[in-house]
């Protein structure tokens, strides 16, 4: 049976390069909220206030991570709808 009225798939809105591209900028902010969160850990160990830092960063970067997702599917989708002409 043949439906030629069915939505065609779209085209991805974020490729591997993006996703790639997404890692990286996690990492890096992962990295400085460790640096700026390290400070301010109440006086444990050296190895204590380490992980403290990382643990705090790792919910902070979540956070980024689906905040990058959003924005980026959203960018996409954007410019696709207005490379097609539509309207909002």
């Amino acid at each position: 049976m043949n439906n030629d009225t069915a939505p065609t798939p779209d085209k991805k809105l974020v490729g591997p390069a993006g996703i790639i591209i997404d890692i990286v900028l996690t990492g890096v902010f992962f990295v400085f909220m460790c640096g700026v969160i390290y400070p301010h850990t109440p006086d444990f160990s050296e190895r204590g206030k380490q992980l403290s830092a990382a643990y705090t960063s790792l919910c902070l970067t979540g956070v980024f991570w689906i905040t990058l997702q959003c924005f980026r599917v959203t960018f996409a989708d954007q410019i696709r709808r207005k490379k097609a002409g539509e309207t909002m």
